[in-house]
C-alpha cells in the first residue's frame, strides 16, 4: 500500500493530491492560471499540516511530466524532485496526455453519449500550445495508445482517417479552439476540459508497483518542443 504526493502544473492548473493505494485522502486545486510558483509548494504544506501529515510517510511523489506549459512543467519537477532527493523516495512520472486520455477513457460513460456506441469511440486529449497547434494523443476505449503524443497543426483534415470510421472526443484546454476546423459529423467535444492531479493517481499507483521509477538525477520534463524566448517588444530602460 503505496501513500504517493500527486502534483500536476503541466497547464493552468495547480493541482496536488495526496492518495495511499490509489484513493484520495486530501486535494489542493487552482484553476485561476499559471501561478504555480505562488501556490504550489503552498498546496503541499497546507496538505501536510491540515491533515497532520509527516512528509516522512510519503512513499513516492509522482509529478506530470508533459506536455505543456514550459515554466509550469519546470516548477512542478523541480518541486518533485526537491521532496525526493530530500525523502529519499523514488519519483514517478506520468505523460500528462496520458492522464488525461486514459481516464477519458476508463471513464467513457461519463462523457459518452447514450446516442453513441461507446465500443467504437476514440479518445483525444488536446493540450493548448500556440495558435492552432496543439499537443495530442489518441487513445483506445482501453486506455491504450493508438497515436502516440504529438503537436500538431489543426486544419479540416485532422484525423480524418479517424473520424471517417469512429467518433472521436476531443477534451483537454485546447480543443475548444479546434471546434471550427474539426467539424466532420463524428467528432464530439466533450470529456474533461482540464488536466487535474485526480487523473495521475492510478497510473501512479501502477508505476509504483511496477518499480516504475525515473532516475530523480537526471529527470527532466517531456517538453516536447524547445523553449522559445520572447523580448518584449516595448523596454523599458
Amino acid at each position: 500500500m503505496a501513500t504517493i504526493l500527486n502534483i500536476e502544473t503541466a497547464t493552468e492548473v495547480c493541482s496536488v493530491i495526496l492518495a495511499r493505494n490509489g484513493e484520495i485522502l486530501a486535494e489542493k486545486e487552482s484553476s485561476d492560471g499559471l501561478n504555480h510558483s505562488q501556490l504550489l509548494t503552498v498546496f503541499i504544506d497546507e496538505i501536510f499540516r491540515e491533515n497532520n501529515f509527516n512528509p516522512a510517510q510519503l512513499d513516492a511523489v509522482a509529478v506530470s511530466k508533459g506536455p505543456g506549459s514550459y515554466t509550469g512543467l519546470r516548477i512542478g519537477v523541480s518541486v518533485a524532485k526537491g521532496l525526493c532527493y530530500s525523502l529519499g523516495i523514488p519519483l514517478i512520472g506520468i505523460g500528462t496526455l496520458d492522464a488525461l486520455g486514459k481516464h477519458a477513457a476508463v471513464h467513457s460513460k461519463k462523457y459518452v453519449p447514450d446516442s453513441i456506441d461507446a465500443a467504437n469511440v476514440l479518445f483525444c486529449p488536446m493540450i493548448d500550445a500556440r495558435r492552432m497547434e496543439v499537443y495530442t494523443a489518441l487513445f483506445d476505449t482501453r486506455g491504450e495508445n493508438i497515436e502516440l503524443v504529438s503537436a500538431k497543426i489543426i486544419e479540416e483534415n485532422s484525423f480524418s482517417e479517424y473520424l471517417n470510421q469512429h467518433p472521436v472526443l476531443f477534451f483537454g484546454n485546447g480543443a475548444e479552439k479546434c471546434k471550427s476546423a474539426l467539424t466532420h459529423a463524428n467528432a464530439l467535444f466533450l470529456g474533461p476540459v482540464k488536466a487535474s492531479a485526480r487523473f495521475m493517481i492510478k497510473l501512479a499507483e501502477k508505476k509504483y508497483n511496477n518499480n516504475d521509477f525515473e532516475d530523480v538525477a537526471y529527470f527532466e520534463p517531456f517538453y516536447l518542443k524547445n523553449f522559445i524566448a520572447t523580448v518584449a517588444k516595448n523596454k523599458i530602460i
